[in-house]
C-alpha cells in the first residue's frame, strides 16, 4: 500500500509506457522527504546557478519565462543522474497513469535513447508499429518532419502518441540498410492484452505475459484455471507442465510481479527485496496477499493448487525487463522453474514518483532490486539456466538490442557485476536477420519454446554457446 509521509510526497503505483522497458515504480519507498538531519546547501554552487539564471534573463537573445528556466533546470538535474530519473510535466504525469490500464492511442513500441536518437527496444505484438515492420534496434531519426537527435524521450513519446486513425511518418535508420527507411503508420487504440494462453503440445500449458498491469494477476488466474481444469475433465490427457513466456515483456507494476510469482510459489516466500539510502527503501516483498493484492480480495484465492506444483520453465530474452526479471529471478532462486533464453535487460532500479504540484512530479531512482538470494538485477539481468538463442544459428534481434548496461549514465549494479549486450562475436551471430521472417512467440517455429518443451519432456536441450559470465 502507498503511504503518505508528507502532504506533497506520496507514492503512486503507475508505470510509464514511454520509458524504456517498462520502468517499475515503487509502491513502498516513500521517506525521501524525511531526513534525520537537514542537508547543508552548497552556497557557492547556488550562487553560480543564480548568476547563470540572471545572465540568461538579461542577455539571451529572446525573452525567456521564469517557469521555463526553472523546469528546464529541474529536468537537467534529474536527467543527469541516470536514464530513468526525470521531471514529469503535466502531460508526462498524465501519461504515467495510462500504462497500467493497458489502453492508449499510439503506435505500440517501447523506446529508449541511444547516441541522442530514439531507439526501438521492441514493437508490441499485433500493434500498428509491429504490422508496419518496425523492428527492435531501429533508430527513429525523424518523427514526421522533426529530427529526434537530442530530443527528450518524453517529447518523442508525445509526438508518437495521438488520436486513433491519425497517421504519422517515421524515418528509421536500420543496421544493414544503407538508406533511411520511411514508414507511414496509422495510430490505433493500443490494447495491451496482458495475458495469453494456449496449448503448445499435448499436456503442456503455455502462458505469455506481455506486460504487468493492474489486472495481470486476475487474468493469469483465469487463464491458468481454464488450462489446469482440463486435467479433471480429461484424465487421459493431464497437464504435465507449464511454460511462462516473459520474452519482450518490458515490465510494469511491482505488485503484479509479486502476485505472479506468488501464483507459482508455495508458502510464505521472498520474491524481491529493495535496498536504498532511506529506511523505507529497504523492503522485502513476499508471496503473502498483503504484498500484492489491491482492495480486500486476494486475487489468487481461487487459483488451482496445481499451478504451484507442476514442472515449469520460464522463457526470457534481452527484452525481458524489470517486473519480468523479478519474476524470473524469484522462480529461479527458489528452484521452482528453469529459465531458458538469453540474458535479460538488467533494469533493476526502483523509481519513486514524488508529486511537486497537483499535475507535475519527479521520477527519482531510489533503490535497487535484489532476487531472493541477494543477486542485484541492475545492469546485469537474469542469466538463464539454459542459454538458448532465438534460432539454432543465433539471435535475430538480440545483437541489435541495447540493455541497461549500455545506457549512458546507467546506475551501477552495487555488486561490481554488470553485463552489456555481449561480445562482438556474440553480436555477430544471426547475420542476415533483417532478411529473415520475424519470430512469432508461441508459434510452431519458436525455437526457444521448442527447447522449453523438450526440457519438460526430459529430452536434451539444444543450447547455444553462452558468453562468459561476468565475475
Amino acid at each position: 500500500m502507498s503511504r503518505q509521509i508528507h502532504p506533497r510526497l506520496k507514492i503512486i503505483g503507475w508505470v510509464s509506457s514511454g520509458v524504456i522497458s517498462g520502468v517499475l515504480l515503487s509502491m513502498g519507498v516513500s521517506a525521501l522527504a524525511q531526513r534525520e538531519a537537514k542537508l547543508s546547501l552548497p552556497v557557492d554552487e547556488l550562487r553560480q546557478f543564480a548568476e547563470v539564471y540572471g545572465a540568461i534573463k538579461s542577455n539571451y537573445v529572446e525573452s525567456v519565462e521564469d517557469k521555463k528556466l526553472i523546469t528546464e533546470a529541474i529536468s537537467g538535474m534529474l536527467s543527469g543522474l541516470d536514464p530513468h530519473s526525470a521531471y514529469l510535466d503535466a502531460e508526462a504525469f498524465k501519461e504515467l497513469q495510462v500504462g497500467t490500464q493497458g489502453e492508449f492511442g499510439g503506435l505500440g513500441i517501447e523506446v529508449g535513447v541511444e547516441d541522442g536518437f530514439v531507439k526501438v527496444v521492441a514493437p508490441m505484438e499485433d500493434t500498428p508499429a509491429d504490422r508496419a515492420g518496425v523492428k527492435a534496434g531501429d533508430l527513429i531519426i525523424k518523427i514526421n518532419d522533426k529530427a529526434t537527435k537530442g530530443m527528450n524521450l518524453s517529447d518523442a513519446v508525445k509526438l508518437m502518441r495521438g488520436k486513433p486513425k491519425t497517421s504519422i511518418e517515421l524515418t528509421i535508420s536500420r543496421k544493414g540498410v544503407n538508406q533511411p527507411i520511411v514508414i507511414s503508420i496509422v495510430r490505433d487504440v493500443i490494447k495491451v492484452q496482458s495475458v495469453k494462453s494456449s496449448w503448445v503440445a499435448p499436456g503442456y500449458a503455455y502462458v505469455r505475459i506481455a506486460q504487468f498491469q493492474e489486472q495481470t494477476v486476475e487474468n493469469l488466474v483465469t487463464h491458468l484455471n481454464k488450462q489446469l481444469a482440463s486435467a479433471q475433465s480429461n484424465p487421459k490427457q493431464p497437464v504435465k507442465g507449464i511454460i511462462l513466456d516473459l520474452r519482450n515483456d518490458p515490465g510494469g507494476l511491482l505488485h503484479s510481479a509479486v502476485g505472479v510469482s506468488a501464483a507459482f510459489l508455495k508458502g510464505d516466500q521472498v520474491v524481491v527485496t529493495t535496498d536504498g539510502r532511506q529506511p523505507d527503501a529497504k523492503r522485502s516483498f513476499r508471496t503473502r496477499p498483503e504484498d500484492f493484492q489491491r482492495g480486500g480480495r486476494d486475487p489468487l484465492a481461487g487459483l488451482s493448487e496445481a499451478a504451484r506444483s507442476l514442472p515449469m520453465v520460464v522463457l526470457v530474452n534481452a527484452g525481458s525487463a524489470s517486473a519480468s526479471e523479478i519474476v524470473a529471478g524469484a522462480l529461479q532462486d527458489h528452484g521452482r522453474a528453469k529459465v531458458i533464453g538469453t540474458q535479460t535487460f538488467g533494469k533493476g532500479s526502483v523509481q519513486t514518483i514524488l508529486p511537486l504540484t497537483s499535475n507535475t512530479a519527479i521520477k527519482l531512482t531510489t533503490a535497487r532490486y535484489y532476487t531472493p538470494k541477494g543477486r542485484s538485477i541492475q545492469a546485469k539481468g537474469i542469466r538463464p539456466d539454459y542459454w538458448v538463442e532465438e534460432t539454432a544459428e543465433g539471435d535475430l534481434t538480440d545483437r541489435f538490442r541495447l540493455r541497461e548496461a549500455d545506457l549512458n549514465r546507467h546506475l551501477g549494479n552495487g555488486q561490481g557485476k554488470e553485463g552489456g549486450s555481449g561480445t562482438a562475436a556474440q553480436r555477430s551471430q544471426g547475420q542476415g536477420a533483417a532478411e529473415r521472417k520475424p519470430l512469432v512467440f508461441g508459434s510452431p517455429e519458436d525455437h526457444q519454446l521448442k527447447q522449453a518443451i523438450a526440457l519438460l519432456q526430459g529430452q536434451p536441450v539444444a543450447t547455444n554457446p553462452a558468453p562468459p559470465e561476468t565475475p
